[in-house]
């Protein structure tokens, strides 16, 4: 869980300076970077949901049954 929580620390450090910058330099490219970091951890964070979804109740469950 530290890992997850360094990960989202380190995305929003990541978007808010994509975000300053753009606002700073008057460039577009910073958004479009923030939207592929943004779109990128969401994927990365729904993965690891999923994993721990699947080790918490679906092999949990079966260690029941064996």
């Amino acid at each position: 869980m530290l890992i997850l929580r360094l990960f989202v620390v380190l995305v929003v450090l990541v978007l808010a300076l994509s975000v300053a910058m753009s606002i700073f330099k008057r460039d577009a490219r910073y958004l479009k970077f923030a939207r592929q970091v943004l779109q990128l951890s969401v994927y990365l964070l729904l993965a690891f949901g999923l994993l721990y979804v699947l080790e918490r109740y679906v092999l949990a469950g079966w260690g029941v049954l064996l």
